[in-house]
Formats: structure tokens, sequence, C-alpha cells
């Protein structure tokens, strides 16, 4: 059995279930916080889950960023069924992936959201764009845009990461 093994069950009872459980890795492999915040920089494919009033997952498509402080960004409508269960159950979990989907390395994130209304949402939604898309041909049609569509900033204080180690990003 290798060294970072465990073997759990009871050898008095007979026919009871062995388990072998294998030792989380060692500390310097361990993914961190910073190690999903860089990933997230150059990376802004993602599936945000927030939880439904009956407890099952919502999950949808978004685009994150992240913000100077190390906090996920994404924009959404404020009409949205994920800022209706945000605003009732901050909880977030992130898959956030490559540019290409298959085979593509990634980082989980779970955290708490917090939505960010207009207009003090704007100055973030600027930023966000200019993130993930770049420039904008005209910022203040942009403006009146998010303003229109009620855009809001969905913003995640990360508490928790994955996988367990930086070789799988």
């Amino acid at each position: 059995m290798p060294s970072n093994s465990l073997k759990c069950g009871s050898t008095e009872e007979p026919g009871a279930p062995t388990v072998t459980v294998r030792a989380l890795v060692n500390q310097e492999e361990r993914m961190k916080i910073a190690d999903a915040q860089k990933f997230l920089q150059e990376n802004h494919r993602a599936c945000i889950a927030v939880r439904q009033k009956d407890g099952w997952p919502q999950m949808t498509f978004v685009t994150p960023g992240i913000d100077p402080e190390g906090r996920v960004i994404i924009t959404s409508r404020g009409t949205t069924y994920k800022i209706k269960h945000l605003r009732r159950d901050p909880r977030v979990s992130m898959l956030i992936f490559g540019e290409q989907y298959s085979g593509s390395k990634f980082v989980q994130i779970h955290g708490t959201g917090e939505i960010i209304e207009q207009p003090t949402a704007m100055d973030t939604l600027i930023y966000w764009y200019k993130q993930v898309r770049g420039e904008y041909k005209n910022w203040e049609d942009y403006k009146k845009q998010m303003a229109d569509e009620k855009r809001v900033i969905i913003r995640v204080n990360i508490e928790k990461v994955g996988p367990q180690t930086v070789n799988r990003i």
C-alpha cells in the first residue's frame, strides 16, 4: 500500500468492508486561493451554481473576471433567476475552465456572492468589460445599454478552491 494511503475498516468483523483512503496531497501542491485568482485573470469561461428555493442548484454559463481585490466579478441582468436566488441565499459555486472546453484545465471555487446594483455597479461593469472583452467602441453607449438592461455585478468573495492540487491548472 502506498505510504500516503490509510486503510480503514475492522478486521474483527467477518465480511466488514475495507476501504482504502488516499491522504491529501502535500501542502506545497495544494491549491490556494491565490492560484485560483491567477487562473481567473486569463480564463473567462465558467458555469455558476446558485441555490433555488427548494435547495437544488440552478446553473448557467457566465463570463467571470476578477477585481483588483481578488474577488470574482460577473455581470447579469438584475431580473434573472440567478439574481433572485442569490438575494435569498448568497452561496455560490463556480467551475472556471479554459478557452477549450474539452481537455481544458479548470478551477472550482466556492464563496459568498453579493449583488452590486446600478448606479454603483457602473464602474465595475466597465472594469469587467475591459478585462474580459477589451475596449468598447463608445463607452457612453455601453453605459446606457447597461442601465437600460438593469445590469448588476455579482461579486464573489472566494472562500474555498479546488481541485486539490495546482498540477491541474
